[in-house]
């Protein structure tokens, strides 16, 4: 097991249930399209050159905890990437194209073992290395990785457009892949955290579309490997997730915590499913186009019920979204959600 230190305090101990007012705060895409300091870079530089140059990935991450004080910071990167290093290929125009699709059983031949894939992201690596190396001492850092569940539906429809019913209906290609695919993740979160991340997130944006059997063979049972193997480092976030769905992650041994998608009542989840990690969530992203007066109400109705638990109930809670920022997001809308959240939990 990796010795973690958590450059944050109020990260720290929303992981260790350490009761404190003002909760920490991260976003999903925090660094992205909606953001000046990105889209000023991106005139020079291509969305692969800020992924892969470990510099020019550390200063895109560093743009967002500059500009709003967040108390995380994210590798910036893209989930896909273990599928380009098994040897899928992946373009941007603008958004990914792999080179090709698995269709069949026979398709997996066409892929690298993961002893071959592991050296495609060792840039992830440099890449932690380099952001620890530029962020303030008080903000902690984390990486990310794809759910096995997800880079499968991208891996064998090309892209995710919702129709699994060949993954749910061949159950012999989704062992065989995964036979390949866990063992590279594992691999990846190891290099992350040997950069340098403090915890581990598994984004799983596909895994809300299972019944709650295949939920605990697609996502429960990989999901508890990597916790197993690196424990109290691996959260797990994935969108649509159902009540049921969210209880068998809960009961994931070694999770460090979790996130929820905005249709979940953060106060009932922390009475719920509180007491083992963090919980993050889950104001509505889309929310945050409203004018300023409208948001300000819209902000100050989701903070207040849960500014009524006392600060032992919300222990372990993170303040986030319930998914990520989305594009042409305004700033100042940003800025907004985190100033009155600090100044709600600080009256």
């Amino acid at each position: 097991m990796i010795t973690t230190l958590y450059r944050n305090e109020k990260f720290g101990n929303a992981i260790h249930l350490v009761p404190q007012s003002v909760p920490p705060i991260w976003f999903m895409r925090q660094a992205g399209r909606y953001h000046s300091h990105y889209r000023k870079m991106k005139e020079t530089y291509s969305f692969m050159d800020l992924c892969k140059q470990p510099e020019l990935a550390a200063e895109v991450a560093l743009g967002p905890v500059k500009e709003f004080g967040f108390d995380v910071s994210i590798l910036f990167s893209d989930l896909l990437f273990p599928l380009e290093a098994l040897g899928m290929g992946l373009t941007y125009d603008p958004g990914p194209k792999l080179s090709f699709s698995l269709t069949s059983e026979n398709d997996l031949k066409r892929l690298k073992s993961s002893e071959e894939a592991i050296e495609g992201l060792k840039f992830q690596k440099e890449a932690v290395i380099r952001t620890r190396e530029v962020l303030p001492n008080d903000v902690s850092l984390i990486g990310f990785v794809g759910g096995p569940f997800t880079l499968m539906t991208y891996a064998s429809i090309g892209k995710h457009d919702g129709n699994l019913s060949f993954i749910k209906t061949n159950q012999n290609f989704v062992d065989k892949f995964y036979s390949i695919l866990v063992p590279l993740l594992k691999e990846n979160i190891e290099l992350q955290l040997k950069g340098g991340a403090e915890v581990v997130m598994i984004f799983d944006t596909a895994a809300g579309m299972l019944d709650p059997y295949n939920f605990n063979r697609y996502v429960v049972e990989p999901i508890s490997e990597f916790a197993k193997k690196f424990p109290k480092q691996i959260g797990y976030y994935a969108k649509n997730t159902t009540e049921e769905q969210l209880r068998q992650i809960y009961e994931i041994p070694n999770l460090v915590g979790f996130g929820v998608d905005h249709r979940f009542s953060i106060k009932q989840t922390l009475k719920t499913f509180g007491g083992k990690g963090f919980i993050q969530g889950n104001f509505d992203q889309e929310l945050l186009f409203a004018d300023p007066i409208t948001l300000k109400q819209k902000i100050r109705e989701y903070l207040m019920p849960i500014k009524e638990l006392d600060p032992e109930e919300r222990k372990g809670w993170v303040s986030g979204l319930g998914h990520g920022v989305l594009q042409f997001t305004p700033e100042n809308s940003i800025h907004l959600l985190i100033d009155e959240t600090r100044k709600v939990f600080s009256e």
